[in-house]
């Protein structure tokens, strides 16, 4: 299946709950702002070829920031976003 980057950036959104854990899973105290900013930017950055759909969500992995977010594939909703080991 062709996974349309530009589509997820177009589509994205977030639950009130959601920017809690991210803050929480990467120990950092961003706005909503930020995270939304921070997300997009990652998104954005990441080659497609790090972008993978395994049953319902999109995981995309970022090298460079060192964490998968993880997207529902059917409403675009960040479910999360978690630290990787190198």
């Amino acid at each position: 299946m062709n996974i349309s980057k530009q589509e997820i950036l177009e589509k994205i959104c977030y639950t009130e709950l959601v920017y809690e854990r991210i803050n929480k899973k990467l120990n950092i105290r961003y706005s909503k702002k930020q995270i939304e900013e921070f997300i997009f930017k990652t998104l954005n950055e990441t080659d497609e070829i790090f972008f993978l759909k395994i049953g319902k969500n999109f995981y995309i992995t970022s090298v460079e920031n060192n964490i998968r977010i993880t997207i529902n594939s059917n409403s675009f909703r960040i479910i999360t976003v978690d630290k990787i080991e190198q």
